[in-house]
């Protein structure tokens, strides 16, 4: 673990930018950026055409360490390279941010309210070869529907007993049970989520660092208990398909919690933008998200 990049993960201000659309997603995000369907005819021009617009905004001059804490990659991207380094290289070392790797593989059908990780059959190669790209840590979805206590308790139990495989490694997970923000019993899921990750919590050995990902919660400061204890490098939140503006304002009322945005952060750009136009649309969004960060 590099301890730089731990301190700066745990004390330093800003927030985590999601980069990481993986195959399913990537064709929403790339049209969302103005580039549709008839602009490639192959999965790798598809994704020839994402490591592009990854590179445009990590190289912006609006992407930097002022505001941005790290950012989460997809496996393809920390395999590419930009300027000659290695996607995770490229961010700490010319931009001081620390990078982060999407490991999960999806999500299981919905049962007993929630839908679980597949399983994780490339987990071991893809922690291997993020120690060789100098990746700090490594981030996993699972979502939560229904205020089902057997299927949260599920949940939980999967997303640690991966999280320390992870830890194990050498890297720091973040685990991300999300919660639909459509549940019908939102708060109750919180609440019963809260009470399992306390529980494992617990049980981990006093060396082991995790970070957790949420939804921002219906009560306002109701993870603190999870930012206070001394497993937890940091929580974030996702934005869950709420707007920017409606993110950043339930965001701000959360003292300690800051964002891990994706499309909240990049609905607004353009493959049409000039790069000052890109410029300046990305360095709008940022500045919103990080002020909702550290308030």
């Amino acid at each position: 673990m590099n301890e730089k990049q731990l301190e700066r993960m745990e004390h330093g201000p800003g927030f985590i930018a999601a980069l990481d659309q993986s195959g399913g997603s990537t064709p929403k995000a790339l049209a969302g950026y103005g580039i549709d369907g008839t602009a490639y005819q192959t999965e790798d021009e598809m994704f020839d055409l994402i490591h592009q617009m990854r590179t445009r905004i990590i190289k912006s001059p609006a992407f930097t360490s002022e505001h941005i804490l790290g950012a989460i990659l997809f496996e393809m991207t920390m395999n590419r390279k930009i300027d000659d380094l290695y996607t995770a290289d490229y961010l700490w070392e010319k931009k001081g941010i620390v990078p982060f790797l999407k490991v999960d593989q999806g999500l299981a059908d919905l049962e007993n309210g929630v839908q679980l990780m597949k399983p994780l059959t490339k987990l071991d190669d893809l922690l291997k070869t993020a120690n060789e790209r100098h990746i700090f840590g490594t981030k996993m979805r699972s979502v939560i529907k229904e205020a089902n206590p057997e299927g949260i308790k599920n949940l939980i139990a999967q997303q640690f007993e991966v999280g320390k495989r992870i830890a194990a490694a050498g890297l720091v997970p973040i685990l991300e049970p999300e919660v639909d923000i459509h549940a019908p019993e939102k708060e109750r899921c919180e609440e019963l989520l809260l009470a399992a990750c306390w529980e494992e919590l617990k049980g981990l050995d006093a060396t082991t660092k995790i970070m957790f990902k949420l939804t921002i919660p219906s009560q306002d400061n109701y993870y603190q208990v999870l930012m206070d204890d001394p497993h937890v490098v940091r929580v974030v939140a996702l934005s869950g398909g709420y707007s920017r503006t409606e993110a950043d304002v339930k965001l701000a009322r959360n003292t300690g919690l800051i964002a891990s945005f994706s499309r909240a952060l990049l609905n607004d750009l353009k493959v049409s933008e000039t790069d000052d136009e890109f410029d300046h649309t990305l360095a709008e969004a940022i500045k919103e998200i990080y002020d909702a960060s550290i308030s």
